[in-house]
């Protein structure tokens, strides 16, 4: 296996493949590392979509109306997914068989298997697979992983994760794809992956699960409103609450997490507010709590710049990847776990064996 060597003496190329909604994101990122990376190409299978892109970042960016076309292009560095969930797997094997590394949206596929082959094929071909997960970046989110690495919390007693928010019917009419289970997932899998990310990377792992899953009110394959108890390797409980037909607009997306030292709530819509904040000793860090909050009116949030900012590190062999394919494998896992305990109605261990 060849890895590839570092780029040092010029800025990474980007090439973006599906120019719908999160794409926009992506472009202010990149245009925020101006100099140190480059967007070189764009593909969408919808003209429409890949003329509007082309018009939004401008400069000299080629369009392709197929992939394989962006994955011809030699100066394309990296190629960042941003298609439906369920052609992330199938995308990515192209990308690494032609040499790209990979940068893919969340979740990095809707099948676990998918995941792997992708984890498979970018190692076997010696390129990066990079999977975003820019709410961990949050100021908010970071203040609570430290005083969780710093054991400020002690044992960790109980950890809430809830998703409040509103999809309307319009939103699933909008595009074929959203809301069926080969290319899409329901509430746990597309608009909750963050969030079951979260839970696990700061106060994870997962022992086990138990979730029930329901389509209430949305004409959609998957679920719209679904709940997860879990139990954690420590020996803690946890849950999760999701659901899609919050009225009439998104309430909360939150974590709370509740020690034997500490107790903290990050809420707002997007985990974008620290509520509470409270431990038996002081810490200089408390002072940084009111900053470390911010308004937001995108589920989003702003992390993805900082993001990029470990990508292109990384691939000028300046830093080691944050979240790499095997991180990206330990949410889909437990997402999957999920489905496969309300499809069956029992508790589901992990990791999961095939």
């Amino acid at each position: 296996m060849n890895v590839k060597p570092s780029i040092t003496d010029r800025p990474v190329r980007f090439g973006l493949v599906g120019c719908g909604r999160i794409s926009k994101n992506h472009f202010e990122a990149l245009a925020q590392h101006k100099g140190g990376a480059e967007l070189v190409a764009l593909c969408d299978v919808d003209p429409a979509a890949l003329a509007a892109a082309k018009v939004t970042v401008g400069g000299d960016v080629k369009a392709y109306e197929d992939i394989s076309e962006l994955l011809a292009d030699d100066r394309v560095d990296i190629v960042v997914l941003t298609t439906p969930s369920g052609l992330h797997s199938q995308h990515a094997v192209l990308a690494a068989r032609a040499g790209k590394h990979v940068l893919s949206e969340k979740p990095m596929a809707t099948k676990l298997e998918d995941g792997q082959a992708m984890v498979r094929a970018c190692r076997d071909a010696g390129v990066k697979l990079f999977v975003v997960k820019q709410n961990r970046l949050n100021a908010t989110v970071q203040l609570v992983k430290k005083a969780l690495d710093e054991g400020r919390f002690g044992r960790i007693f109980m950890s809430t994760v809830n998703v409040f928010w509103t999809r309307p019917q319009s939103y699933y009419d909008a595009a074929r794809w959203r809301g069926r289970w080969d290319m899409d997932g329901g509430a746990f899998m597309n608009q909750a992956s963050h969030y079951v990310d979260l839970l696990d990377w700061l106060v994870g792992p997962v022992d086990n699960v138990h979730a029930y899953t329901a389509t209430l009110d949305r004409d959609i394959e998957a679920e719209d409103t679904g709940v997860l108890s879990l139990r954690l390797r420590h020996g803690g409980l946890a849950s999760i609450n999701v659901t899609m037909l919050t009225y009439p607009k998104n309430l909360e997306g939150s974590i709370t997490i509740l020690g034997e030292k500490g107790t903290v709530k990050i809420g707002g819509t997007a985990v974008n507010k620290i509520e509470h904040w409270q431990f038996d000793t002081p810490h200089p860090d408390d002072e940084q709590v009111k900053s470390a909050s911010y308004e937001t009116t995108s589920v989003y949030g702003f992390g993805h710049a900082a993001y990029y900012d470990n990508v292109i590190k990384t691939l000028r062999g300046e830093a080691r990847a944050q979240v790499d394919g095997y991180e990206g494998l330990r949410s889909l896992e437990l997402l999957i776990a999920a489905y496969r305990s309300a499809r069956d109605g029992q508790r589901v261990g992990l990791p999961l064996v095939f």
